[in-house]
């Protein structure tokens, strides 16, 4: 297949980690390597609404040194979006908008870069130009701090987010363990459906100040089981830190946390308020002193504690997308093998997009515990090199220097 000559545009998707700008960063640098077939790099405002809206950062009109700040960068520098676009046989509108788009701008190179949801809407957009018999290059750059998605050993962000979860875990625990008798104290980790995140607090264990219990959307939550639990620690430390999943649930799928009934563009329930919630019923059922604490958007925008190893790999699946388009290959993500142990190696893959778009892959039972209420060493096996290595943070007058874009 020949290489096409022509434009990149690319977008940030979903929820924001401290690593989807290395992405960014590897994106860019690649294609300015490349320039004899991409002539410019554009940067969608706001993901594939900045695209409806022609909306974009011009990367030849930018400051280097913003551009190098990208691999020391949380959230998402050119920003991020949670829009759904219709399938295209029930409404046309916005894939009319974006090849009229794409023509103007001459994009023959299409990267977005996010989790399952933006996986969907980039296997959309590719399926319509393909129908539509526009030749453009669409490739998917992995992104989640969820570590959910299918035929991949793991995504961009967690590592990181494992990283702080794990350290957070430590330092509670550490701040807990200074009373002689003390409270449940129960932590709220992100998770909808996987418990990746949830079960990197474990890893604190390993220096001996992690969670005494740990539950997980994998195994249905039972409330007797868990005042169970947390009397037979309390029993016998009089103390008990819990790590728990924002997307725990009942034996029938029901999630426990106080959901509101606001849901996202593509039908997702807003989670929030499981710490509080358990913390009430240790309090007021079990009468031990309780107090709960909620991670929040903390997990994910923490880059002055990145691992530089997801630093790393996240830059490389930025890379690996650009080669891959230039390639010929379209309608694929990027994806991670893990080839050895020791020393941990990984390769780099592609998956088709109709295969990954809107699936979820969830922790294997063998990383969770007989009891559903803890970690096996499987899991800090696969965990561990995830987490290896310090992106130093560039600070100026002891905060940290992010970058801004015009």
């Amino acid at each position: 297949m020949d290489i096409l000559k022509g434009n990149l545009l690319y977008g940030q998707s979903g929820g924001p980690t401290s690593v989807i700008n290395s992405s960014a960063y590897g994106v860019i640098k690649e294609a300015f390597l490349n320039k004899d077939y991409i002539e410019e790099v554009y940067c969608m405002k706001h993901g594939i609404q900045g695209a409806l809206h022609e909306d974009f950062y011009v990367m030849s009109e930018q400051d280097e040194a913003q551009i190098e700040l990208l691999r020391h960068t949380p959230g998402s520098a050119f920003g991020s979006v949670r829009y759904k676009i219709a399938d295209a046989n029930d409404d046309e509108t916005d894939y009319i908008r974006l090849l009229y788009i794409f023509k103007k701008y001459n994009i023959r190179y299409f990267l977005y870069n996010g989790g399952n949801d933006s996986m969907d809407t980039c296997y959309k957009i590719a399926e319509y130009m393909r129908e539509v018999d526009y030749d453009i290059r669409v490739v998917g750059v992995p992104k989640t701090i969820d570590n959910d998605l299918p035929f991949t050993d793991h995504t961009p962000g967690y590592g990181s987010a494992a990283r702080f979860i794990a350290n957070t875990m430590m330092e509670v625990s550490y701040d807990m363990y200074a009373y002689p008798k003390g409270k449940v104290t129960i932590v709220e980790i992100m998770g909808r459906h996987a418990g990746w995140l949830t079960a990197a607090s474990h890893l604190a264990s390993l220096s001996g100040w992690g969670p005494d219990l740990v539950y997980l959307p994998e195994v249905p939550f039972s409330i007797e089981k868990f005042k169970a639990d947390i009397k037979k620690v309390y029993d016998e430390k009089s103390q008990c830190l819990i790590a728990v999943s924002e997307g725990i649930m009942n034996e029938e799928g029901i999630f426990f946390s106080s959901a509101s009934a606001i849901k996202d563009a593509f039908g997702h329930f807003q989670l929030g308020g499981v710490s509080s919630k358990l913390a009430q019923i240790v309090n007021n059922e079990m009468r031990i002193g309780s107090r709960s604490i909620a991670l929040g958007s903390t997990q994910r925008s923490a880059a002055h504690i990145q691992s530089l190893t997801d630093v790393n790999e996240a830059e490389q699946a930025g890379r690996k997308a650009v080669q891959f388009a230039l390639a010929g290959d379209t309608e694929v993500m990027v994806t991670f093998e893990r080839v050895s142990e020791s020393p941990y190696t990984i390769e780099f893959k592609k998956h088709p997009l109709n295969m990954i778009a809107n699936q979820e892959k969830k922790m294997p039972r063998s990383m969770i515990n007989e009891s559903g209420n803890g970690i096996t060493e499987e899991f800090i096996e696969y965990a561990l090199p995830l987490i290896a290595g310090i992106n130093e943070p560039k600070f100026i007058n002891g905060v940290q220097s992010f970058s801004k874009f015009k």
